[in-house]
């Protein structure tokens, strides 16, 4: 198989060019991609999750979740509480100006997302989204081995 046309560096560049995209979109906001993410999470979930689902979803390192955390806090975008059932779980819940800024960041997610796509039939991206999935799955079943 010739490396041009190998999967890998093309997802890779595919992955590369989708995120230099939206960084382009989100850098107007003073937000990284990252901080995006846990925005539309939380959207999507309430408002409110434990910090531990958190970290599981952005696939990080508790410290590493807690510095985007931190970045967000002092943006004033989210809050940091204790639980009240369990004095040991930390609960990160959208501040105001969070939940606005996380209806404004959808709208730009979705506007890449379309960008991304564009000449694609319906189709095509489904059939896209369900090859790309097998690949995920593939390569999360190799990581346990």
């Amino acid at each position: 198989m010739r490396m041009i046309n190998a999967l890998g560096p093309t997802l890779g560049r595919a992955a590369h060019l989708a995120r230099t995209r939206l960084d382009v979109r989100l850098a107007q906001y003073d937000v990284t991609s990252a901080q995006m993410h846990v925005l539309l999470y939380l959207g999507r979930n309430g408002g409110q999750v434990p910090q531990c689902e958190l970290t599981g979803f952005l696939r990080v390192k508790p410290p590493t979740a807690n510095g985007i955390l931190d970045r967000l806090e002092e943006k004033g975008m989210v809050v940091r509480s204790v639980s009240g059932t369990d004095a040991r779980r930390r609960l990160i819940t959208l501040t105001e100006k969070g939940s606005q800024q996380q209806t404004l960041f959808q709208r730009h997610f979705q506007e890449a997302e379309q960008q991304m796509v564009r000449g694609f039939t319906a189709e095509e991206q489904e059939t896209l989204r369900t090859l790309l999935s097998r690949v995920i799955r593939n390569l999360e079943e190799d990581e346990t081995r």
